[in-house]
């Protein structure tokens, strides 16, 4: 016996209380909905014994007359240090099974705590979220209060902010999610939700009901059917366990913080395959589609490309891969929506993939099927050319080393987003560019001969037949305005070897990113 048992005991015994979380009833009801608790996410994510919790024992406890605790409320956020493959993150998230994940007072304390955390010793950041944020029941009762922060305390939301500029942040929505656990979702450079079981919203269904008099259920409002083409999620699973897998891939390509880069890993794809099915890949006919993916999973390390965002922007593709185990980062055109013509929507796309890059350094490779921005009442009305020219703006700024290779076709001011600075610029046979596609050139250059013309259409075919000939990538490479016209099945090969000239490149550029990624 010491002086000090009686403390020891407590301490112990207020662990042990929030470990039990909101109680085996409310745990097994949180169970039957087919979901996991926040410290079995956990366990699940991180490698077997390396979580360390912060704040174990935060909370609320209710004392008997004796002294002995009589109830206690855990903090309803779970936070610490684990490890991801042998790397150190931060991994927190709120406790449903505690009033549905809506937070206490040291609940809050801790949540905001996670990005001070990660932020401070530059790990990167691991969210599961599962909750309603605040609730105006926290205003009611009696006593004395205080209300808002002071004011010299700095925004809530700039730890936040920075943490985007500092560390990976990657969010997993595993449940409802509204208010400010949505806000942190938005406010992540990954994030995932699960069919069925996560929905989004910036206020639920009671809130809208009461603001619009619309009455709709959760899954209307922000299941998965509504986000995966919305943009405000990355990726939709299937179960809580591909969530976990998606992060931990996700992770993989990036560095532990921005002063670090992105590092060559073991590969046994070898840089010298040649994929002959390339060669013609591309049809003559310039109407007829092909399988951009094909071609990215075919000059990629194999099984390497994780795509992002694949429902939203279609027209445009993003994603990480490697060459050679180096992680880059991947812009692609999809023909088969709207011949790959840059929306507003894909616009914003690749804007968020670049800075993305251009956080954590990962260079860029593209594949260049670019049309142009879409044209048409839509997109005039959705304001495509303003958020065009913001991903214009992100590639003429960005300070790292791109590739790109022509594939197809480039025109108009949207290709301008797919070279940065001092690009590497390959190019296929079938590649042709301009300031127009020769259809719609034609139309607008030779408009009053065609209408003068006894058979416009034959001239019409007449004059394509012409200027496509002349868009040749045969003088594209006599004027070097490419490094080389390449055989399609020699990609791989080539952008291996670029990989070896940029990656010394790569260490001048640790640090923060001049700008900031905004979600």
């Amino acid at each position: 016996m010491t002086d000090w048992d009686k403390e020891i005991e407590e301490i112990e015994q207020r662990k042990r209380l929030s470990r039990e979380q909101g109680g085996a009833e409310n745990v097994a009801k949180h169970h039957e909905k087919g979901r996991l608790t926040i410290r079995e996410r956990i366990d699940l994510l991180v490698d077997s014994g390396t979580f360390t919790e912060h704040g174990p024992g935060a909370g609320f406890a209710e004392k008997n007359e004796a002294g002995e605790i009589s109830s206690f409320t855990p903090a309803n956020y779970v936070v610490g240090f684990g490890n991801v493959d042998g790397r150190r993150v931060v991994v927190g998230g709120e406790d449903f099974t505690l009033k549905g994940g809506s937070p206490n007072a040291a609940g809050l304390r801790k949540s905001v705590y996670a990005e001070e955390l990660a932020v401070h010793f530059r790990v990167p950041l691991v969210r599961f979220l599962e909750g309603g944020g605040g609730s105006v029941a926290g205003n009611s009762g009696t006593g004395p209060k205080t209300v808002g922060s002071p004011v010299f305390a700095e925004p809530r939301f700039k730890i936040i902010a920075d943490a985007l500029g500092a560390v990976p942040v990657a969010s997993a929505a595993l449940g409802p999610v509204a208010g400010f656990p949505a806000g942190r979702l938005a406010a992540s450079h990954f994030s995932v939700m699960v069919k069925a079981q996560s929905q989004v919203m910036v206020a639920g269904p009671a809130v809208v009901a009461r603001a619009l008099g619309k009455t709709l259920d959760k899954e209307s409002l922000g299941g998965w059917r509504i986000h995966e083409s919305s943009g405000v999620v990355d990726l939709v699973v299937d179960s809580e366990a591909d969530a976990f897998n998606a992060i931990q891939q996700f992770l993989s390509y990036l560095p532990q913080n921005v002063n670090h880069r992105p590092l060559r890993g073991d590969c046994t794809d070898p840089a010298e395959r040649a994929d002959e099915s390339l060669q013609g890949i591309v049809p003559r006919n310039a109407r007829k589609p092909f399988k951009m993916r094909d071609i990215l999973s075919s000059v990629f390390d194999l099984g390497s490309f994780m795509e992002l965002s694949e429902k939203f922007g279609r027209g445009q593709i993003i994603g990480l891969a490697r060459l050679q185990g180096l992680p880059v980062g991947v812009i692609a055109n999809d023909c088969k929506f709207y011949a790959g013509a840059m929306t507003a929507h894909g616009s914003q796309k690749v804007r968020r993939m670049i800075e993305l890059c251009e956080t954590f350094h990962l260079p860029i490779v593209n594949f260049l099927d670019e049309p142009g921005f879409m044209v048409g009442p839509d997109a005039e009305q959705l304001g495509t050319i303003r958020y065009g020219m913001s991903a214009v703006a992100a590639a003429a700024q960005s300070t790292l080393p791109w590739a790109t290779v022509g594939v197809h076709k480039a025109f108009g001011v949207a290709s301008a987003a797919h070279f940065a600075p001092y690009t590497y610029k390959l190019a296929w046979p079938s590649y042709e560019t301009g300031a127009l596609p020769v259809e719609g050139g034609v139309a607008v250059a030779f408009q009053r001969e065609l209408a003068a013309s006894d058979n416009p259409e034959q001239l019409r075919a007449k004059l394509e037949a012409e200027l496509a000939s002349a868009r040749s990538p045969m003088g594209l490479m006599e004027s070097f305005a490419l490094h080389e016209l390449i055989a399609p099945r020699d990609t791989r090969q080539r952008l291996c070897e670029w990989t070896h000239w940029i990656e010394p490149l790569l260490d001048e550029l640790k640090g923060p990113a001049k700008w900031g990624f905004r979600p």
